[in-house]
C-alpha cells in the first residue's frame, strides 16, 4: 500500500519532503524568523550550529538519501490511486544553491535527481543567482547525466516583496525548468506580478513566465501580519492569467472583521488570550504593554487595517470563503 505522507511545513500539498543536508544562513527579510534555524538550534543545544556565515553544513543519512529511490519505485502504485506523479519538496532544512555546500554534495543531489524519473523535484531556493552556474557544476561532475532542462525538476523562487521579484524572477525565468515558480511566503508587501505571469513576449524569450504562484502568511514565534490586499491582489492576477494559484496560509493574524465575526473579540478590542495589534490611527488600547504598543508600530500596514493574532490553526487558510490548491495542469 502507498503510504500517507507528511506534508512539509513551508511547501504544503506535497508528497515527500527530502533534505539532503541541513544548515543555511539568511539572505533576506523572509529569512528574518527561520523556522528551520529554530529547529536547528532546539536539537543542537540552544546554538544553530549549522547556520550563519563559516557554519558547517549537515549532510543527512545514507539511509534518508535512500528514501528518494523507494519512493521511485512506488510510482506505479502512487500514480494508480492518485492519478499523478509524487512531488518531492527540496530541501526544508537547507538551500539547494548555498554558496557554503561542498559542491560533491550537490553533484550527488542532481544524480539522485537524475535516478528518479518518477519523481517530480520542486527545488525551492533563495538564491536563484546561484543556480545557473551551480546547475552546470553540478553536471558537469556528472559526465553521464542528460542535456538540461530535466523534464522531471521544478525550479522556484522565494518572493517576499516587490523588490525581490523585480531582483529575482527574471534569472528564475533565464533557467530553463520543467515549471518555473514562485514561493511568496512569508509574503511581506505588495507585489505586481503581471510582468511575469501568462503567455506573451517577456524578456527571457516567448514563454508563459512563472506558471505556479503560492502565497502564505508567516507563522511561529515573531510572525508578522499579511495585509488581505495583498494576496487577493495576487490571486486575480493569477486569474486573469490563467495561472495556478495556491494559497497556503494567512498565518498567525487575521483581520478584524474575521475575529469579531468569529467571537474571538470583546468589545474593548482585546482577544480572550490578551494578543491585540492596533493598525488604526488615533486608537489607543485599553492597556499600556510596551512590547504590544512596539510592535504596533512596526507592522502598520497601510493606516486603517487592524489584524487580530489569533493563531496559525484559527486563521486557516480560506481566503475569501474557499481554499485555493491549483497546480499546473501540465505538468501532472
Amino acid at each position: 500500500m502507498v503510504r500517507h505522507h507528511r506534508r512539509d511545513f513551508r511547501l504544503d500539498r506535497v508528497d515527500h519532503t527530502f533534505n539532503p543536508w541541513e544548515g543555511c544562513q539568511k539572505v533576506g527579510p523572509g529569512c528574518d524568523h527561520c523556522y528551520a534555524e529554530a529547529r536547528n538550534a532546539r536539537f543542537s543545544g540552544g546554538t544553530a550550529i549549522n547556520w550563519g556565515p563559516g557554519a558547517p553544513r549537515r549532510r543527512t543519512s545514507p539511509a534518508n538519501w535512500r528514501k528518494p529511490l523507494q519512493w521511485n519505485m512506488a510510482h506505479a502504485e502512487f500514480f494508480a490511486q492518485h492519478g499523478r506523479r509524487q512531488r518531492v519538496f527540496c530541501a526544508s532544512l537547507a538551500d539547494v544553491y548555498d554558496n557554503a555546500v561542498d559542491q560533491t554534495w550537490r553533484a550527488d543531489l542532481f544524480r539522485l535527481i537524475r535516478s528518479t524519473p518518477n519523481l517530480d523535484w520542486l527545488l525551492l531556493t533563495k538564491r536563484i543567482g546561484n543556480a545557473r552556474q551551480m546547475i552546470d557544476d553540478a553536471r558537469d561532475a556528472d559526465a553521464a547525466g542528460p542535456v538540461w532542462p530535466w523534464p522531471n525538476v521544478w525550479l522556484g523562487a522565494t518572493i517576499v516583496n516587490q523588490e525581490e521579484a523585480d531582483r529575482d524572477i527574471d534569472k528564475l525565468l533565464a533557467i530553463p525548468a520543467r515549471v518555473h515558480f514562485v514561493s511568496m511566503e512569508p509574503l511581506l508587501g505588495p507585489v505586481d506580478l503581471r510582468p511575469y505571469i501568462g503567455a506573451g513576449p517577456k524578456p527571457w524569450g516567448w514563454c508563459h513566465g512563472v506558471r505556479w504562484v503560492i502565497v502564505g502568511g508567516e507563522s511561529g514565534h515573531g510572525a508578522r501580519p499579511m495585509h488581505p490586499s495583498w494576496p487577493r491582489a495576487l490571486r486575480d492576477q493569477c486569474a486573469a492569467a490563467g495561472v495556478p494559484f495556491l494559497f497556503k496560509q494567512w498565518g498567525e493574524w487575521t483581520d478584524e472583521d474575521w475575529g469579531e465575526r468569529a467571537g474571538l473579540r470583546d468589545t474593548a478590542g482585546v482577544l480572550p488570550n490578551g494578543d491585540f495589534l492596533l493598525m488604526s490611527e488615533g486608537y489607543v488600547p485599553p492597556f499600556d504593554d510596551g512590547a504590544r504598543l512596539e510592535a504596533a508600530g512596526n507592522v502598520r500596514l497601510d493606516g486603517r487595517m487592524l489584524m487580530d493574532r489569533v493563531g496559525k490553526k484559527l486563521a486557516g487558510r480560506h481566503l475569501d470563503g474557499r481554499t485555493h490548491d491549483d497546480f499546473p495542469k501540465g505538468a501532472a
